[in-house]
C-alpha cells in the first residue's frame, strides 16, 4: 500500500508527490528539516522539537509555511493516514520556488513537504549487542547548530563509517570529538556522562536536551566540555543518541573495545528512563 505524503498544502500518494526543479531547498540546500519519533501511534517530544524548528527557521529568515497547529496537524494526519504506530515523521521547510540566484527572492511562500517512515524505536535489535563507532573528518560548514538539509558532509561521513564497519560515524576535528554524523555523542567516565557543550559546532540534538534532563533527575552527574579521541576510547562506556536511535551504547570506536565490549549500565538506565517518559507521553490524550 502507498505511503500518503504532504507536500503543499495537499495529502497525496508518494508516487504523484512532486516538487519543483526551482525549489531553493533542491537548487541550494536552503531549507531546514526535523524528525520527531512516533510512540504507540503518537508523536513525542512535540515541544522540543517545535522550538528547535522555530529556531532553524528563524536563523535561515525563512517564515513558518502555516501556523504550528496547522503544522502539528499534518504530521497528525500523516500518522493517521499511514497506520503508522511506531517510526517518525520527516519534515522539510524550504524558502520556496524561485529562479536561481544566490540572494533570498522576494514574494516567494515557504515550500513545505513531509513523509513517515516504519523503524522499530523501541526494541531495536542493537540495544543489547551495541554499535561500532568510526571516526572520520568533520568536513561540514560552521553553522552545525541549524538543522539545515544541506547534508552532503553527513554523508560522506556516514559513508566512510559503514565502509569501515561502523554503524555510526563520530566526527572529529584536530582529535576533538564533535558529534556523531546522525547522533549526539557521549561518553562515561566515573558514572559522569560527558558530552559536548551546546555551540554553533554542534546540533542542539532535543534527545540530547531530554537524556540530560532525566539525568539531572536522577541525580547522574554531566559534565558539559568537549573531549577527545583518546579520552573516548578510554572511557567506562560510550552511547550515542537520536531521534530514530533513541539510545544506543557504543562498543568499541575505530576497532578499540570501550569498557567491557557491552552497552553499560549507565547507557541501559538512560534509555529504560527515556523509554519510559515517551511511554507516558504517547498515552496521553
Amino acid at each position: 500500500m502507498s505511503r500518503t505524503v504532504y507536500v503543499n498544502g495537499t495529502f497525496v500518494p508518494e508516487e504523484q508527490a512532486k516538487i519543483s526543479v526551482f525549489d531553493r531547498g533542491f537548487i541550494f540546500g536552503d531549507g531546514v528539516y526535523e524528525v520527531v519519533p512516533v510512540i504507540s501511534g503518537k508523536l513525542v517530544d512535540k515541544q522540543y522539537f517545535l522550538e528547535r524548528l522555530d529556531r532553524s527557521l528563524d536563523e535561515l529568515s525563512i517564515a513558518w509555511p502555516c501556523t504550528k497547529q496547522e503544522y502539528m496537524e499534518v504530521m497528525e494526519q500523516l500518522v493517521e493516514s499511514n497506520h503508522l504506530t511506531e517510526g517518525i515523521v520527516y519534515s522539510q521547510v524550504t524558502r520556496g520556488i524561485a529562479d536561481r540566484d544566490f540572494p533570498f527572492p522576494e514574494n516567494v511562500s515557504p515550500s513545505f513537504v513531509a513523509f513517515t517512515s516504519n523503524m522499530e524505536l523501541l526494541d531495536n535489535p542493537l540495544i543489547k549487542s551495541g554499535i561500532h563507532v568510526i571516526t572520520t573528518p568533520d568536513l561540514r560548514w560552521r553553522r552545525r547548530d541549524i538543522k539545515s538539509v544541506n547534508l552532503l558532509g553527513q554523508v560522506l561521513a556516514k559513508q566512510d563509517a559503514i565502509t569501515r564497519g561502523g554503524h555510526e560515524g563520530w566526527m572529529v576535528e584536530d582529535r576533538i570529538v564533535t558529534e556523531g554524523v546522525s547522533s549526539s555523542a557521549y561518553i562515561v567516565k566515573n558514572a559522569t556522562i560527558i558530552t559536548r557543550p551546546l555551540s554553533n559546532a554542534i546540533l542542539p540534538g532535543i534527545r540530547r536536551r531530554t537524556l540530560l534532563e532525566i539525568a539531572s533527575n536522577v541525580g547522574i552527574d554531566v559534565e558539559e566540555r568537549i573531549f577527545t579521541i583518546e579520552e573516548a576510547i578510554a572511557a567506562d562506556e560510550a552511547f550515542i543518541s537520536s531521534a530514530t536511535t533513541m539510545t544506543l551504547g557504543v562498543v568499541s570506536i575505530d576497532g578499540h573495545q570501550i569498557g567491557n565490549g557491552t552497552p553499560g549500565p549507565v547507557t541501559i538506565q538512560l534509555r529504560e528512563l527515556y523509554k519510559a517518559r515517551v511511554l507516558k507521553e504517547a498515552s496521553q490524550p
